[in-house]
């Protein structure tokens, strides 16, 4: 098997291209699509500064180091969950990712908000991933108000299987927002998935070359994930049909734009109780905190 470029002999195979790479021209071929990505959709500027949330798995971590290597204005934001080993692996592998690439991280912990670890939670609540899922999303939209932009890791099979989990369901207010950039609303400030054209395999094989170590094991509590279910569907389809994933989103862009589907802008308010933007009276963290004291 030959690379397509060059004609040296192939290291990665793409079967969604219909193509083989040598090492060399992989890595101009992924970093080349992540630029088209950032320029189509506007994603940010290299004088905007990014604030990359990681986690500790492949897609931030090579996020954060792509993006540094292409010179835009990043820094890393980790949130410690608390998750026993998980987490513990999660820091040492974040700090040892900081020390080897000089790329400066800030670690921040579930505690400060909430007063407990998820691992803490877990038997107090049905859906402990939602309680986590929340719970981020606040803390990121308060870290990334020093910053121009919240850039998140999502790849093509991250999107594709949440696609196909909200169009199942008719979950129209999620189809809405689902989009490669969500603007800057109101204290909130805009995010973006540079990532959101190249798979999971893509982005193992890049981190791989460069060097770039990763906590493999998924979160724990994740076993009973959805999302799962709906990747291994997919997965199914594309090793039939190479190139579905692909399709399927970028089929739904499209089909977005041409019709002029756009998000339902509703009124945002401010949380009476801590007052950061919120959709009702009281923010989803101002809630939790006061169910965990009635529990």
């Amino acid at each position: 098997m030959k690379c397509r470029i060059c004609g040296k002999t192939a290291v990665i195979k793409l079967k969604s291209h219909h193509t083989a790479f040598c090492e060399e021209d992989f890595i101009k071929f992924f970093e080349r699509r992540v630029e088209r990505t950032i320029k189509r959709y506007r994603m940010f500027n290299k004088h905007d500064r990014i604030l990359v949330a990681v986690s500790g798995g492949k897609d931030s971590l090579t996020l954060l180091y792509l993006l540094n290597k292409m010179g835009y204005r990043v820094k890393g934001y980790h949130i410690v969950l608390g998750i026993d080993e998980y987490s513990e692996s999660s820091v040492k592998v974040i700090e040892n990712f900081s020390k080897k690439f000089g790329i400066e991280v800030v670690f921040d912990n579930v505690k400060r908000v909430l007063g407990r670890s998820i691992s803490e939670l877990r038997s107090r609540f049905r859906s402990i991933c939602s309680v986590c899922g929340s719970v981020k999303r606040y803390m990121i939209n308060r870290a990334a108000m020093e910053f121009d932009v919240v850039a998140t890791g999502h790849n093509l099979d991250d999107e594709a299987s949440r696609l196909l989990g909200n169009l199942l369901h008719w979950h129209h207010g999620y189809i809405e927002k689902q989009k490669p950039v969500l603007e800057e609303r109101e204290g909130f400030k805009r995010k973006v998935k540079p990532f959101l054209f190249n798979s999971e395999y893509e982005i193992a094989a890049y981190s791989f070359i460069s060097g770039i170590e990763y906590v493999y094991k998924a979160c724990p509590f994740s076993k009973q994930a959805s999302t799962k279910f709906y990747k291994k569907i997919l997965n199914e389809i594309e090793e039939e049909m190479p190139g579905t994933k692909m399709m399927f989103l970028k089929g739904f862009y499209e089909f977005k734009n041409k019709y002029k589907i756009s998000e339902s802008m509703s009124e945002l308010k401010k949380c009476r109780v801590c007052g950061f933007p919120s959709y009702g009276e009281v923010c989803s963290i101002c809630k939790l905190k006061e169910k965990m004291l009635l529990s």
